[in-house]
């Protein structure tokens, strides 16, 4: 692969997730103690994601796919969605705030999937590449993320809270430096509908849900994309009132995860090489398996807590962008943004919105007192996980690369 191009794909990635880390760790906190919304509030404005999720897997990734190059799509997206982001500054009443973050969602949430598609039109070996181009999205996260963490998080007073507003000026910039720089992306021109294909792509990418190892991949990347959701909302308490660990080190200790998604990325290509499609997935949901059960049952040790945070890097690059490079290998190229949509909306959209249901409510229902059974709490995701993993093994069987057409399946890139 051209080593350029290589590098300009990198650093989109880099972008992409940048804008999103600048804003996703502090605006809880900003929301709560800056700008004092209630509960239901809060609650709204994060299931903006999970609305844009929606819409994006029925319009906005079938324009990308049909009828517009992919980085002038991206460069439209990302100057209108830095807008509105870079308004939520100036904001502080509860509807312009939401408003402004659902605009900003409905066109952040498609980029994701366009992102993915830009890459893999591009790489020669998508199982080998991948992993390395998006490794820059877990840089741009943390390069984001941490330094504004420390800055502001815990920080005291009215001003140190307003001070958190800042984080949308940062995510605005940056999605304004991003849409300037999908322009100097590689040309990815839309991909027409040929004649007898379906003619809305969401509909295609839908439609092959009725190929079994498809539908068994939805089914568990939705199992996967719950439990994930769930560390992310129940690893904090834990390690406060389960572990007694300084609120202080919370995020340093749930950000070993972080640097080890940098190195499972990096190495990504060799293990599917390696084992393949299903072995490198069932490691992936295992992980979360694994992660739970040393929450479960070792809580005592502080140190083995900390270390099973490795674990999120195997979670995330063996499952989700295991995930996407699969997408991009079995679905037709005129329907893949859409598909890359479809999953996008179990990962970020309906998985999360459900975790913040079911989790919250199971601690609840697990609390005596100041006290939470975290045994039998996390015993149950781990559970789900096995499960999920039994599912791959059983019933995951795609054709391999060299293998002919699978009845009702298109065939194989090559």
């Amino acid at each position: 692969m051209n080593k350029a191009i290589r590098f300009k794909l990198f650093i989109m990635m880099v972008l992409e997730l940048l804008i999103w880390g600048a804003w996703l760790p502090l605006i809880n906190g900003y929301m709560q103690s800056g700008l004092h919304f209630d509960g239901w509030q809060r609650t709204w404005v994060n299931n903006a994601f999970a609305i844009a999720s929606l819409t994006a897997m029925f319009f906005s990734n079938q324009f990308a796919d049909r009828n517009f190059a992919a980085e002038k799509f991206m460069a439209a997206s990302h100057f209108i969605g830095g807008v509105a982001i870079l308004a939520m500054f100036w904001v502080k009443d509860f509807w312009p705030f939401f408003i402004l973050m659902l605009a900003h969602s409905l066109f952040y949430v498609p980029t994701i999937s366009i992102a993915n598609s830009i890459a893999f039109t591009h790489i020669k070996d998508a199982q080998k590449e991948f992993g390395i181009i998006r490794m820059g999205g877990t840089i741009g996260w943390i390069a984001a993320a941490w330094p504004l963490f420390f800055l502001l998080e815990g920080k005291q007073g009215v001003a140190a809270q307003q001070a958190k507003g800042w984080i949308f000026i940062l995510a605005g910039i940056v999605s304004f430096g991003l849409a300037a720089f999908s322009l100097t992306l590689p040309h990815t021109p839309p991909k027409r509908a040929t004649e007898g294909v379906q003619k809305l792509a969401w509909l295609e990418a839908l439609s092959m849900l009725k190929v079994p190892f498809v539908l068994v991949l939805f089914l568990v990347t939705f199992i996967d994309a719950t439990i994930h959701m769930g560390y992310f909302i129940m690893t904090g308490g834990f390690l406060e009132n389960g572990v007694k660990m300084e609120p202080k080190w919370i995020m340093p200790a749930m950000s070993i995860g972080q640097i080890a998604e940098i190195g499972t990325m990096a190495v990504l290509g060799m293990v599917l090489q390696r084992f393949g499609w299903k072995k490198t997935m069932i490691l992936g949901v295992l992980g979360h398996a694994a992660r739970f059960a040393v929450y479960a049952f070792f809580p005592q040790y502080p140190g083995f807590i900390i270390l099973v945070q490795i674990l999120h890097g195997i979670c995330y690059a063996f499952f989700f962008a295991t995930v996407y490079i699969f997408v991009d290998e079995f679905f037709p190229k005129d329907a893949r943004a859409s598909a890359q949509g479809l999953f996008n909306f179990l990962i970020l959209g309906a998985g999360p919105f459900v975790a913040g249901v079911i989790w919250p409510q199971l601690e609840s229902s697990l609390k005596s007192g100041d006290s939470v059974d975290y045994q039998k709490l996390f015993l149950i995701p781990a559970g789900m996980a096995v499960v999920a993993a039994m599912l791959l093994l059983a019933l995951f069987n795609p054709p391999g690369k060299a293998e002919a057409k699978v009845e009702g399946a298109p065939a194989p890139a090559h």
